[in-house]
């Protein structure tokens, strides 16, 4: 765990990378594929009954005008005539493919009795930026060419990652949902875009609840993507207190037949390998790869239901007491008012924490420069032509577009004397235009 826990610095950096997430339309033989596979036949890939070329090892692929790599784990044994479910794991910060492969693709290598063709692909700069929705071609790239030459089950393909490795894969969900089965992100955070977002996939998060690197929030606002897009019942799932060196881990009822969602909270840091009972990770002896492949293995080997929006309210979770930790500078020009240091002023400051094509996520931080505490505060802001809040969190917001107004949640109204708040919010529309008129009051 060494290699992991020396990168956290690092990790942090990335948990304010902008990375622009576009989508990259699939080629038409995986798209077929993607469209036969929703259509109520289930589509066996070229590669089925053929002589396979490829073969376990690092390969290469020429992918969006780049060599690119991976690593391929082909099962002891292959049957060219038979369906094997896929399985693509993604490295976290400054990791590589080859750890990923050398940890036995978080764990599940050991449990897949050879049903299992697994890949781990590499990220430039050993990240997952997806700059123009490079990594998604990626994806695309290497399911094609696996399909092609293996024999590949088309209802059984699925991610997984670890913090940046973990954003990937909600990259990978958003983006591609008639196409991945279900992923798992493991102390992820919105790092590498969301194109689309708005279709079912089921979804398994994991996340610590007193994670330095990438808060708990974070974690929480991925899952209720899916939450919301798998028509679930709101809840507010138990988490586990602090010191217990425990995990509770929670099914959303009410989702659609075929697209779960859980949620697994540990009482732990920054890690893909939290043990109970124990305050030092550990890859043998972690319970998360167990359950991860228990959630993947669930789904037969049959199509899945059309991916219809689905038509629920979206859900109302109980926000989190801490808010989101980042420490990036903002990434647009701060308008304050009044100025810092007058006594008892209350400043909002807007910044753009991600971007994507067609829309964006946006924080505003509350502060009190002041000698008093606030007790309760209002942010109005006025959003340019096209843009709309889409959701919102640490605040109540009154329009979601053009003149708008967020006041304080309960939880987070008292701000101390030279203390501060946070409220962040998704929006449709171009990100590179930051609001107008950004100002705080405070009764």
């Amino acid at each position: 765990m060494a290699k992991r826990t020396s990168l956290l610095s690092s990790i942090a950096a990335a948990a304010v990378l902008l990375a622009a997430a576009a989508g990259g339309a699939l080629s038409a033989d995986l798209g077929e594929t993607a469209q036969a596979s929703t259509n109520g036949t289930l589509a066996a890939t070229a590669g089925c009954g053929k002589a396979p070329t490829l073969s376990s090892g690092t390969r290469t692929i020429s992918s969006g005008g780049q060599n690119r790599s991976y690593i391929l784990r082909i099962p002891d044994g292959y049957d060219r005539n038979r369906q094997y479910r896929l399985i693509f794991g993604f490295h976290w910060l400054n990791g590589s493919a080859n750890n990923v492969a050398s940890a036995g693709y978080y764990g599940l290598l050991p449990l897949s009795n050879n049903s299992t063709i697994f890949v781990a692909p590499q990220g430039i700069d050993n990240g997952w930026a997806n700059t123009n929705g490079r990594d998604l071609t990626l994806f695309d790239d290497i399911s094609r060419q696996i399909e092609n030459d293996l024999c590949v089950d088309t209802s059984q393909r699925f991610a997984l990652g670890w913090s940046y490795g973990g954003a990937m894969s909600y990259a990978v969900a958003c983006a591609r949902p008639n196409i991945v089965r279900a992923v798992t992100v493991i102390s992820g955070a919105n790092l590498s875009g969301c194109n689309g977002g708005t279709q079912p996939v089921a979804y398994f998060g994991i996340h610590g609840i007193y994670d330095s690197v990438l808060n708990i929030s974070m974690g929480r606002s991925l899952r209720d993507t899916f939450v919301r897009n798998n028509g679930c019942t709101a809840q507010s799932p138990r988490e586990p207190s602090r010191g217990s060196l425990t995990h509770i881990t929670t099914t959303y009822s009410g989702c659609r037949e075929g697209y779960p969602v859980q949620w697994a909270a540990f009482d732990g840091d920054h890690t893909p390998s939290p043990v109970d009972g124990s305050s030092s990770p550990n890859d043998s002896r972690t319970w998360t790869s167990g359950e991860i492949w228990r959630f993947f293995s669930q789904f037969a080997s049959t199509t899945p239901p059309t991916t219809v929006p689905p038509t629920t309210v979206p859900p109302t979770t109980v926000p989190p007491t801490t808010p989101p930790v980042t420490t990036a500078p903002p990434t647009t020009p701060p308008v304050t008012t009044p100025p810092p240091g007058e006594p008892g002023a209350c400043t909002a400051t807007y910044r753009t924490v991600n971007t994507w094509p067609g829309g964006y996520q946006a924080e505003v931080t509350v502060a009190n420069n002041g000698a008093t505490t606030l007790n309760g505060w209002t942010v109005r802001l006025t959003l340019a032509s096209g843009q709309a809040i889409s959701s919102l969190w640490n605040g109540v917001n009154t329009g979601t577009s053009g003149s708008v107004s967020v006041r304080n949640a309960d939880y987070n109204g008292t701000v101390g004397a030279n203390g501060s708040t946070t409220f962040g919010f998704t929006a449709t529309g171009n990100g590179a235009t930051a609001p107008s008129g950004v100002s705080c009051t405070s009764p």
